[in-house]
């Protein structure tokens, strides 16, 4: 198994020392993005009776735009508001550690099988969930997983905020599923 594949496989695996390799390998930026890139088309392509090809070509470069902002989000909390003595991050290191704790939506594509979508999303998000915090506190050297968690939801939240504020400015609000 190439290496590629198999950092894949043990960031599903919620394995910490992946998640401490990438922090270290700043040549695993192009393998995180393509982690983005092949997690939302397998959304795309699981969602794709709801959402169809347009859903597919704006998921993907949603989801390349919201891991980008996610990083740096997580980085500017995770090292000035909530840092811990030992705290030393770049927002590289969090772009690679981020980029892989999205390997378990490669499972979104089986919500393509009828009456599984539903079941599926929900499971790869929270599996996205426990893999992100578990690359967040590795990034920033966290000694627990309780400030991963808040800075988690704090950087959601903004994000949150952050789209809302642009899909309202810009257009492009819900459309029907």
């Amino acid at each position: 198994m190439n290496s590629f594949q198999d950092r894949i496989i043990r960031a599903a695996k919620l394995d910490v020392n992946l998640y401490e390799e990438v922090e270290a390998d700043k040549g695993a930026m192009r393998q995180a993005m393509a982690v983005v890139v092949l997690s939302s088309l397998a959304a795309g392509i699981g969602a794709i009776g709801t959402g169809g090809l347009g859903g597919l070509v704006m998921g993907t470069i949603g989801a390349l735009a919201g891991w980008y902002v996610w990083a740096y989000l997580t980085y500017f909390i995770g090292t000035k508001l909530l840092p811990e003595p030992q705290t030393q991050s770049d927002p590289g290191e969090l772009l690679r550690t981020i980029g892989f704790s999205s390997s378990p939506g490669l499972i979104r594509i089986l919500g393509i099988i009828p009456g599984l979508g539903g079941v599926i999303f929900l499971l790869a998000s929270l599996w996205m969930l426990v893999a992100m915090v578990i690359a967040v506190r590795q990034a920033l050297d966290y000694t627990g997983t309780l400030r991963a968690v808040g800075v988690c939801a704090i950087g959601w939240a903004i994000q949150l905020l952050i789209f809302a504020l642009l899909f309202s400015i810009f257009g492009g609000g819900a459309q029907p599923l």
